[in-house]
């Protein structure tokens, strides 16, 4: 049986303040997306309101532009892909193996109180499939309980852009939340490693989360793995 993949991205296209652009950090969508093609999975897109994704403009320029993501945006079919995502209530988990939540900090806003993501999230997980996320991206889970009214991330190793990368990125005024404290706050067992922006990614049980951009292949990579 072929493996399917559901891609959480963002349609967020700002901080809170306008004049400050964000959205989907491409390379945690291509990275991921190549390497479950590779292994002959079928992928999805999912969104918060389904439809269109902006791109963070950060992503797009160097060292952050590789030829993954530029061959995306060369190709009108996988940019199409960005303008027709599905919402969350089109979407039957019984058809997916695994959620791999995207990041930029677009997500930090739309992800943690998504009903519908919070839904799939806990019913794909409670059937034994893979959860996972690639930094910013963790957010989506922040807010995920399960049946019995406990978080998902709680007891459980994590991981996720850290307060630190928020600081080293000059983006921690702009930010809405500490993401890394309020995971902590969930009781997640939050961890990172020793130096910012390395690729860094974590496995307890079905559950699989990456740092930062750099990590969206490892993480990619674990999740194909546990599959």
């Amino acid at each position: 049986m072929t493996k399917r993949i559901l891609n959480v991205v963002t349609n967020v296209g700002h901080y809170d303040d306008p004049s400050h652009e964000t959205g989907l950090w491409l390379s945690e969508l291509t990275h991921a997306w190549q390497v479950f093609e590779d292994h002959g999975f079928e992928q999805t897109l999912v969104s918060p309101r389904g439809g269109e994704v902006p791109l963070e403009p950060r992503s797009l320029k160097f060292p952050n532009y590789d030829k993954t993501a530029k061959a995306w945006r060369a190709d009108p079919a996988r940019m199409a892909l960005l303008e027709t995502t599905a919402s969350p209530d089109q979407i039957d988990s019984a058809h997916y193996d695994a959620i791999f939540f995207t990041g930029g900090h677009a997500v930090m806003y739309d992800f943690p109180d998504s009903d519908g993501l919070q839904r799939v999230t806990r019913e794909i997980f409670e059937r034994g499939g893979i959860v996972a996320s690639v930094c910013h991206g963790y957010c989506g889970l922040l807010n995920t309980t399960l049946s019995d009214g406990t978080y998902l991330v709680a007891g459980r190793r994590v991981t996720g852009f850290a307060w630190l990368e928020e600081v080293l990125a000059r983006v921690d005024k702009l930010v809405p939340y500490n993401a890394e404290e309020e995971m902590k706050k969930r009781g997640a067992l939050y961890e990172k490693a020793r130096l910012p922006f390395v690729s860094y990614a974590v496995i307890d049980g079905n559950l699989v989360t990456g740092q930062n951009p750099g990590s969206a292949k490892e993480t990619a990579h674990k999740v194909a793995g546990l599959l």
